[in-house]
């Protein structure tokens, strides 16, 4: 008898396995909630609306490690952001401080996750992501030798986002200065977007000229003629003396600036609109789209100065068809109080009217 019963008991076993194993797996989920990117030609012009009015995630993914300059990007800012009516958010990455410093200079892995989390959930809030290579000092150095180095960065970048969706957008590099030339930056700007191509036909790629990305040097830039999926960006903070008065960074003299005002004068406004008409010259001219990456005034002006300031130049590329993202969220040029976890009104209504 005892014998029979291990018998059963075996046999149920055996049954119960052999049915298990011949059942199929379920069907896996798929939780990727994205459009694939295109497989045509997009319209520039198009993408570039998709911009329209955004933010810099500053001072997080920019600092050496996220959170050593004060913000750690919390999925909440993404709601707050989108929820206020905001279309776009432009995420400045350091990524040299995160791959190795030699070749073939790997990206580090649990970093690429960190970002892609960031990304993710920008994505599911509706906005328009601009991934860029920011404060990249050993290029700026010596973009001959280090070229190699930003090449392989976006060989991984490229290859990483190539089944995003068409909303996130390649910005080459923040601000090329140093010694970099204009012929310089044109030769390895060239490389980088020939290698982002092989694995992103059609994503947008934003790219801006020398000395710190500005307007004045947009006509050094030579981009690829038939390459049409190309942005063209600029940044705005003049006058320098207004808009970084009393910043550490900003050399010796900026505090000697403090208490600087922007009345909204005549000449004040002209020398604005001068700048932002000859940028749109350029623009017909090549036929590039144009993108305003960078403007803001730092905390230390008087509120008043700061909404003039802010509400004309947003205005000002608002009418010549220029998209732009605001110079930051939550930082020292911030729209948004972290601390107490609400807009600065004054500064949300000149990038926001009502």
């Amino acid at each position: 008898m005892k014998n029979l019963l291990q018998l059963l008991l075996i046999t149920l076993v055996f049954t119960f396995c052999s049915k298990k194993s011949t059942e199929p797996d379920p069907k896996p989920v798929n939780k990727w909630p994205f459009d694939p990117p295109s497989s045509v030609p997009l319209d520039a012009f198009e993408m570039n609306r998709k911009i329209w009015r955004g933010f810099n995630m500053g001072n997080a993914l920019e600092a050496p490690e996220e959170g050593e300059w004060g913000i750690v990007v919390e999925d909440e800012y993404l709601e707050t952001i989108a929820d206020a009516g905001f279309t776009s958010l432009r995420l400045p990455v350091t990524w040299p401080a995160h791959c190795e410093t030699e070749p073939p200079y790997t990206i580090d892995k649990e970093f690429f996750a960190r970002v892609d989390h960031i990304v993710q959930e920008a994505l599911k809030n509706n906005l328009v992501v601009l991934l860029n290579n920011h404060h990249f000092d050993q290029l700026n150095d010596d973009p001959v030798t280090n070229g190699i180095w930003l090449e392989k960065l976006w060989e991984q970048i490229s290859e990483h986002y190539k089944d995003y969706p068409d909303e996130l957008y390649f910005e080459i590099l923040n601000e090329p200065h140093g010694k970099f030339t204009a012929l310089i930056w044109n030769e390895l700007l060239a490389k980088v977007l020939t290698m982002i191509r092989k694995t992103n036909p059609y994503r947008m790629v934003v790219i801006g000229p020398v000395s710190w990305n500005s307007p004045d040097y947009l006509p050094t830039l030579e981009l690829p003629e038939n390459d049409r999926g190309i942005i063209a960006t600029f940044h705005f903070y003049n006058p320098f003396q207004f808009t970084h008065q009393g910043a550490s960074w900003a050399g010796d003299d900026a505090n000697d600036w403090l208490g600087t005002q922007w009345i909204g004068s005549i000449a004040e406004r002209e020398d604005i609109t001068r700048v932002m008409d000859k940028a749109v010259e350029w623009s017909k001219l090549t036929n590039r789209p144009l993108y305003l990456g960078e403007f803001g005034a730092y905390s230390t002006a008087d509120d008043n100065s700061r909404y003039r300031w802010t509400d004309f130049v947003a205005r000002s590329a608002e009418k010549r068809d220029i998209s732009w993202t605001y110079w930051e969220f939550g930082a020292g040029f911030g729209a948004y109080d972290r601390e107490k976890g609400e807009w600065r009104d004054y500064l949300l209504f000149a990038l926001m009217p009502k």
